[in-house]
């Protein structure tokens, strides 16, 4: 199930490429949004809610909630909504409201 059409971006999907999600490795089209590929590998919960940790998943994707934050290639608070995917990111849930390490 791969999301092919997002209300801001205009992306053509480029080569297949391999990303990781939390160590497991994963595959995309380069430029298109992360969230859309963690989306086609069927991951829906993208981050937990800071204060009760509920369960967040692809909701706005247009950059303007935060229930997509997180963790890209070490930082913290990335909106994975809007944010394109390339060859070897490094992609973690965000745990609260994300620091810096």
């Amino acid at each position: 199930m791969r999301i092919t059409d997002h209300p801001i971006l205009d992306f053509k999907p480029g080569r297949l490429v391999r990303f990781t999600f939390e160590g497991r490795e994963i595959e995309g089209y380069e430029g298109e949004p992360i969230a859309a590929a963690l989306h086609a590998a069927g991951i829906r919960v993208l981050r937990r809610s800071p204060r009760l940790h509920r369960p967040r998943g692809f909701f706005c994707a247009i950059g303007n909630c935060s229930s997509c934050l997180m963790v890209v290639d070490g930082v913290p608070n990335v909106r994975v909504c809007v944010e394109r995917l390339r060859e070897g990111m490094r992609v973690e849930r965000q745990e609260g409201h994300g620091e810096l390490k």
